[in-house]
């Protein structure tokens, strides 16, 4: 079909199932001024390392200017995913350099997968409530995307081997470690239960995990992928623990599978820009990061108890929300009569900005469900806007009384 009545440009039909992101639209609305927000999943500025990254930037230039400036190897910058191999081998996924692929950003990680691994009708199992751009990624392939249901500690094996068995589902797509949108986190007992019924039933997993280090009192249990590492394939990021603006991920993948995400690399970008990658190496080789996430963790918690207190002091009665062990996010469920999208308008009039939880559902959204990050707002804007929010959903219960 034509584009519009005048363009002679004919949509693919992949087309129309890309949407505009859903929080990248409400993060206009945040740019009034005078807006707190705690919509968007960004980490907090204040913690990425510029003077660190300005020193490494001079040493790959000074060191190999040409190099770091030169088109580069597919697979990635050798030394960099030789160190993410040592790194997961310390998580307990023992895995080789020639498995780690470094992609734009763990994002392109879903998009390489989804083009390797998706048929026009296939199915593929994602949490219920999960990530939107994982939605997002997999939505142009045109598959049948089946929400799992769970409950605070992620997916429940039940509602798995169910979905599993209605259909032959190509993957299932989960993130253990603090869970985009719900901060929730999956135990060890749920971990090791959900891994050897998926192999049991050959259902392939895509572990996501972008959050894993940013946890407040302990680390979480071992991995997915550590567990069964050939039927799963992993997700990682720098993004949350150095900066996002560098869009450095990788994808950790058994060699039956390898090989075809390599070459969807090489077709999307021919390469992750080599300068970026040398520059993180340059930062992260001398164990920097075991130096700076605790500094992030700090803060990050101090942040989450700020807005759980507040929650506590000025939502109504009726409202629940979690309390995550880590990452950036926690999950608000209003009364069953209310629907956060139209409390949006009303909040951002206020001066407070959310993420309405609908657009995170695959099928049978919850419309009186919202996220909040805690990550990029100072505690006394966490007590102002959630006083703000509070007063909101206050008001919008009177109406519905």
């Amino acid at each position: 079909m034509k584009a519009d009545n005048t363009s002679p440009f004919r949509m693919a039909r992949r087309a129309a199932q890309m949407n505009p992101s859903v929080i990248r639209e409400i993060l206009k609305l945040t740019e009034q001024p005078g807006v707190i927000s705690f919509a968007g999943g960004l980490p907090a500025p204040e913690t990425f390392p510029v003077e660190a990254m300005r020193e490494a930037c001079a040493r790959v230039l000074r060191d190999a200017p040409q190099a770091a400036l030169q088109y580069a190897a597919s697979e990635g910058y050798a030394p960099l995913r030789e160190w993410v191999a040592a790194d997961l081998g310390r998580h307990g996924l023992r895995v080789d350099a020639d498995q780690v692929l470094v992609t734009t950003g763990s994002q392109q990680g879903l998009d390489l997968v989804a083009k390797v691994l998706i048929d026009a009708g296939s199915t593929v199992l994602v949490e219920a409530p999960t990530y939107l751009g994982a939605l997002q990624a997999f939505a142009p392939m045109e598959p049948r995307l089946v929400g799992v249901a769970g409950d605070g500690e992620g997916p429940r094996i039940d509602a798995m081997a169910a979905a599993a068995r209605a259909a032959d589902a190509r993957f299932f797509y989960l993130l253990p470690n603090f869970q985009n949108p719900t901060g929730r986190s999956m135990g060890e007992a749920r971990r090791a239960e959900l891994v050897a019924q998926a192999e049991a039933i050959g259902l392939p997993l895509l572990e996501d995990n972008p959050y894993g280090e940013l946890w407040f009192d302990d680390p979480p249990p071992t991995g997915l992928a550590a567990r069964n590492p050939d039927g799963v394939i992993y997700l990682g990021s720098f993004s949350k623990v150095l900066a996002p603006g560098l869009r450095l991920g990788y994808v950790v993948a058994p060699r039956a599978i390898a090989g075809k995400l390599l070459q969807a690399k090489q077709a999307a970008d021919l390469h992750t820009p080599g300068f970026n990658q040398r520059v993180v190496h340059e930062v992260i080789r001398d164990g920097f990061l075991d130096r700076h996430v605790p500094t992030i963790r700090a803060r990050y918690k101090a942040q989450r108890d700020a807005m759980l207190a507040a929650l506590d002091r000025h939502m109504p009665p009726g409202v629940r929300w979690n309390k995550p062990a880590g990452g950036m996010f926690l999950w608000v469920e209003l009364p069953a009569a209310l629907d956060a999208t139209r409390l949006l308008p009303r909040a951002v009039e206020r001066g407070v900005a959310f993420v309405p939880g609908a657009p995170f559902f695959a099928e049978g959204p919850q419309a009186n469900t919202l996220r909040l990050s805690y990550v990029t707002a100072n505690a006394a804007q966490i007590e102002t806007g959630i006083a703000a929010l509070g007063a909101v959903v206050r008001v919008a219960l009177e109406d519905v009384a």
